[in-house]
């Protein structure tokens, strides 16, 4: 659900293959990125704030206390589908992590191509997987 709401109208253009290959490419880059960060961060704590349920959307509202004390709101927004509720968009401080990919997504995708696009993802890909085997020094 991330992947097709970070390319929005280009999603549509693709073929099911090539949907499912970029859903792969986008889930690895976020895991690799992403991951290493958090694992990275020690100390802070996630307290659960509340949530909403609008029918088929809902809103857990959280927050993160960093380790000088500074509180960071930490939303997930989630949709029902076919009765599981997923993860569709994570916002930090009031930026939506969707709405930040989708811009720079479209603008790869307008400016050049949907293969750019793909070929910068596997290259950042490759990159990050680079870095996680590095040996520390």
């Amino acid at each position: 659900e991330i992947s097709r709401r970070a390319l929005s109208q280009h999603w549509q253009a693709l073929p099911p293959e090539e949907q499912a290959e970029f859903v792969t490419l986008f889930r690895d880059l976020l895991e690799r990125s992403y991951m290493a960060q958090i694992e990275a961060c020690g100390g802070e704590q996630i307290s659960f704030v509340g949530e909403s349920i609008e029918g088929d959307f809902a809103t857990v509202r959280s927050k993160v206390v960093t380790r000088r004390g500074t509180e960071i709101p930490l939303d997930y927004r989630l949709h029902v589908h076919d009765g599981r509720w997923r993860i569709y968009d994570v916002v930090v401080g009031w930026i939506s992590f969707v709405a930040s990919y989708r811009t720079q997504f479209d603008r790869v995708i307008r400016l050049e191509s949907y293969n750019a696009l793909r070929e910068r993802l596997q290259k950042k890909t490759l990159d990050a997987a680079a870095v996680e085997r590095r040996p520390e020094s």
